[in-house]
């Protein structure tokens, strides 16, 4: 997993950004995602759902 934020940053990335890790995840293993890469998965899920919560509640 590429994380580009700073060490200690508080904001999430953007949503956005995030799921374009996903998508890249599940490209370069062809739609099959292999049981080794399935915690980086669930941890750029975890991250794409914080980024969409703090992008609603910037929002509002």
């Amino acid at each position: 997993m590429s994380d580009t934020r700073p060490e200690h940053s508080d904001s999430p990335r953007p949503a956005d950004r995030v799921n374009e890790e996903i998508r890249a995840l599940w490209l370069t293993h062809a739609g099959s995602l292999p049981a080794t890469r399935r915690h980086e998965y669930e941890a750029l899920l975890a991250e794409w759902a914080a980024a969409v919560r703090a992008e609603i509640v910037e929002a509002a």
